[in-house]
């Protein structure tokens, strides 16, 4: 029994697909399917049913892959231990993202921690709230910049800041005559949501909760549309087909002077969000998680600082 066996049955348990998990762990699909094969030898054991379909776990197998992912992350310890022996900062550091914070944040952040801890580079990943908390349970990412809120894992949080959200609508919408916009103005519009699994979707529908309703057709009327990505949506919105809420840190530079976009596209304003009943803006915390074993401390103070040393335009630091 090896760790990278143990590691082949964490990823098949969590993908549910012999394929998919092999391109988790970066090895051919036979390679992985002989390695887990060998392991249930080993144990005498059926670890997974397999069907034509999909892959289960069976009940003694999901007591072993639980006891297997204790033993990958106690093995990362020893060797977090060892880094950290010689020095705090040596070594990758594995980082998870949400996509809704990756393509704004990301670019900054790396510069600044190849300026200030070039023998700490980092290891990103990106993915669903859901997926990164999984990954830091088994070890897979050392730490993620979440959106709040998330279920209590019992991880360590250091708070990075708060985001403000933005309407985007097409220049062309009465809305964008206005310097900004009340959530009572948007409950009468066409929302463009982000798919499920995006935790900034429920971030939306906890602005707007009525969208949730009109997510699917209703007497023949459809209030809501969905895209994969902000990015996507925003190109719906340049479209015309109705507006959405972003994060500060996706509005363009240049969000403040309409540019034409390729053909005759409108084009897309960005308008600050108020309550109107003199309450906070609607926004989200960015915070830093990570498993309270992991011992590279350094490490993690090293990250929130470089997170502090970005730009950041439009959002409020937390210290």
């Amino acid at each position: 029994m090896t760790l990278t066996e143990l590691k082949y049955i964490v990823a098949v348990a969590r993908e549910r697909h012999f394929g998919k998990a092999a391109e988790a762990c970066f090895v051919s699909q036979p390679t992985l399917s002989v390695a887990v094969k060998k392991l249930e030898e080993e144990l005498d054991v059926k670890l997974f049913e397999r069907s034509a379909n999909e892959v289960t776990v069976t009940p003694l197998g999901e007591e072993i892959v639980r006891q297997a992912q204790s033993v990958l992350e106690q093995a990362a310890n020893i060797k977090d231990i060892a880094k950290r022996g010689k020095d705090p900062l040596a070594g990758p550091l594995k980082l998870g993202v949400i996509y809704t914070i990756a393509p704004y944040l990301l670019p900054d952040l790396v510069r600044q921690v190849i300026t200030r801890s070039p023998q700490m580079p980092l290891v990103l990943q990106e993915n669903f709230t859901v997926k990164l908390l999984e990954m830091l349970r088994t070890g897979e990412i050392d730490c993620a910049i979440l959106a709040e809120p998330f279920p209590d894992t019992g991880l360590a949080l250091a708070p990075l800041y708060d985001e403000p959200f933005y309407a985007a609508v097409p220049t062309n919408h009465a809305l964008a005559a206005q310097d900004s916009v009340s959530t009572e103005e948007l409950k009468s519009e066409t929302m463009l949501l982000l798919g499920n699994g995006h935790c900034f979707r429920d971030h939306v529908l906890e602005v707007c909760p009525e969208f949730a309703r009109f997510s699917s057709d209703a007497e023949g009327i459809r209030k809501s549309f969905e895209g994969s990505s902000l990015e996507t949506i925003k190109h719906m919105v340049a479209a015309g087909m109705g507006i959405t809420l972003v994060p500060r840190l996706s509005v363009p530079r240049d969000a403040a002077v309409a540019k034409k976009r390729r053909g005759d596209e409108p084009f897309v304003k960005y308008l600050p969000v108020q309550d109107g009943k003199g309450l906070p803006p609607p926004m989200r915390r960015v915070v830093l998680a990570w498993r309270r074993s992991f011992t590279r401390y350094e490490a993690i103070a090293a990250l929130r600082n470089a997170v502090y040393a970005c730009e950041l335009p439009g959002v409020t630091r937390l210290s």
